[in-house]
């Protein structure tokens, strides 16, 4: 059996792998490597994306920092308390996290942005070790369909028991609340499927049960 412990160096997956050394021949300024997680190593909200953008975290190599998805998640993050800046621009930038952990559910860019389900599972076992490290009254917020069904492979537990909702709350066996939310993707946001308020709602709920317990 492979070690999960988690390297920039993984290249378990040949598809991506092949995919990333082509992307460090036509940008040689790009990170271009497995993203590494980003925060808090006692993290009381982890954040659970899909998978590194091109010109985001596979550019700067920090999750969210460097395009339009990390607009939203960052400007949020700070207003509620987990980041000490609105605006992540590169990995040196001093922007620091508070009780708070970003990781995706896929390490590598993939092309078209679409991970295969072998490429999904591969790199599952990696978020299991973040899951299984957390406290048991830690929140986890799933942006998206993939990244909750992601959540859900990692802990061992039935799909159908748990549906993805935007704003959906889930108590789960292990003692973690999960959190859904749409992504904050260019597209969800453009068209209005995920506004700012409906995200700030979620962080509303995030907080309070961090702050209340409750």
């Amino acid at each position: 059996m492979k070690s999960s412990c988690f390297s920039t160096s993984c290249t378990d997956c040949p598809r991506l792998s092949s995919f990333l050394a082509q992307v460090r021949i036509s940008h040689p300024n790009y990170f271009a490597q497995p993203v590494p997680p980003f925060g808090v190593n006692e993290p009381r909200l982890l954040i659970v994306g899909l998978a590194p953008g091109m010109h985001g975290a596979n550019r700067t190599g920090r999750p969210f920092t460097g395009d339009f998805a990390g607009i939203l998640l960052y400007e949020t993050l700070h207003r509620y308390g987990f980041a000490s800046r609105p605006v992540s621009e590169h990995a040196a930038d001093g922007l620091v996290l508070f009780d708070c952990r970003i990781t995706n559910a896929v390490k590598c860019l993939p092309p078209e942005n679409k991970p295969e389900t072998s490429e999904i599972k591969i790199c599952n076992r990696y978020l299991s070790d973040e899951l299984k490290a957390l406290d048991e009254y830690t929140s986890v917020l799933a942006l998206g369909q993939i990244a909750h069904k992601s959540v859900l492979m990692a802990l061992g537990l039935k799909q159908g028991d748990y549906a993805f909702g935007h704003a959906a709350e889930h108590r789960l066996p292990n003692g973690l609340t999960l959190f859904d939310s749409y992504h904050c993707s260019r597209y969800n946001t453009q068209t209005k499927r995920l506004t700012p308020a409906m995200f700030h709602a979620v962080f509303e709920r995030i907080r309070q049960k961090i702050d209340t317990g409750t």
